[in-house]
């Protein structure tokens, strides 16, 4: 009996260290390479897991036991053990998934699908698609207010934001952003959704109390064309007070303030800056350059980069888990 004890009290002492390491750690989907790479904070890479095709955006679950994968080539969200590291479940979408949030529950994954120009959403249970709202043409980012309520959606074609009422499963309002809109980020305070416009240089305000544009950020470098300045991911400090956005082929990210719209600052990347996450501490940016095939590591507070490291060919979404 004591034998039994000691062996479960080690396997639980392994299983709790595994996760607490996974935890500390940086995730990079690769498109090309159709794998998910595995880092170290400060960008030593770990591990490599294979999955399906084209894996672009992330999310963990709520404990973050899970990873789950949106593959665009595999049309596919599938969802990968944190500690072993091999796929436990798969759920079939639309034709050329773009991007994907979850239901503050985590019981409703909700997918934009490009070849279909919907808003899908599917029951992560049943693995069925509950329904299906017409878009404009290339519908690529999604977010989901905290309420789970409202869905903002993106039309890289028609130049649109679309705001969906989803218990009535009706577009609200099409808002008018910039060219070319991509990536959202909503404020702490759940006022403001930011949209970037990738042929526009541009961040779209959205004020959310009255679902209008409310300001416009425009993104200007000297030396640079301003057809080379390509903004697309974007992400928020958790204390509200800076956004970081990734300028693509300006081979750039700028720092802009929250409060006041001003841009503070640009820091040299790789090529085609393309996702963006943060540390846990706020203190490190983690950059996926998609031409360069790597990541370049920020310090946020000195605002330059301090290592670069290889990802795989044509990295897309880094995804930074919280700490344990």
């Amino acid at each position: 009996m004591k034998t039994v004890s000691l062996v479960l009290i080690v396997l639980l002492s392994f299983t709790l260290s595994a996760t607490k390491v996974a935890a500390q750690n940086v995730y990079v989907s690769s498109e090309k390479d159709d794998s998910i790479a595995v880092f170290t904070p400060v960008g030593k890479l770990l591990t490599t897991y294979k999955t399906c095709l084209r894996p672009r955006d992330m999310q963990f679950n709520l404990n973050q036991t899970r990873l789950l994968v949106l593959c665009g080539d595999s049309d596919l969200l599938v969802e990968i053990d944190m500690v072993a590291g091999t796929t436990v479940d798969e759920m079939p979408l639309g034709k050329s998934p773009e991007l994907f949030e979850l239901s503050p529950d985590q019981k409703t994954v909700y997918a934009s699908i490009e070849d279909d120009a919907v808003l899908a959403a599917y029951d992560r249970k049943t693995k069925k698609q509950i329904f299906a709202i017409s878009t404009g043409g290339e519908p690529e980012g999604v977010l989901i207010a905290a309420d789970g309520e409202i869905a903002y959606v993106t039309s890289e074609e028609a130049n649109l934001v679309h705001v969906i009422d989803l218990p009535t499963r009706t577009i609200t309002k099409n808002l008018k952003v910039g060219d070319r809109p991509r990536r959202f980020a909503i404020s702490n305070d759940g006022q403001e959704v930011w949209v970037t416009n990738e042929l526009s240089a541009s961040v779209s305000v959205i004020d959310t109390r009255t679902q209008t544009v409310k300001d416009t950020i425009r993104f200007e470098i000297s030396g640079i064309r301003a057809n080379r300045i390509t903004p697309v991911g974007i992400v928020m400090s958790s204390d509200n007070r800076t956004a970081w956005v990734a300028l693509g082929r300006a081979n750039r990210v700028a720092q802009v303030d929250i409060k006041t719209k001003e841009v503070l600052a640009t820091v040299l990347t790789g090529k085609r800056p393309w996702g963006l996450a943060l540390s846990p501490d706020q203190k490190t940016l983690y950059v996926t350059n998609g031409l360069s095939d790597d990541m370049t590591l920020i310090d946020t507070q000195k605002r330059k980069a301090f290592r670069t490291v290889a990802t795989g060919r044509v990295p897309h979404t880094p995804l930074v888990a919280a700490k344990p």
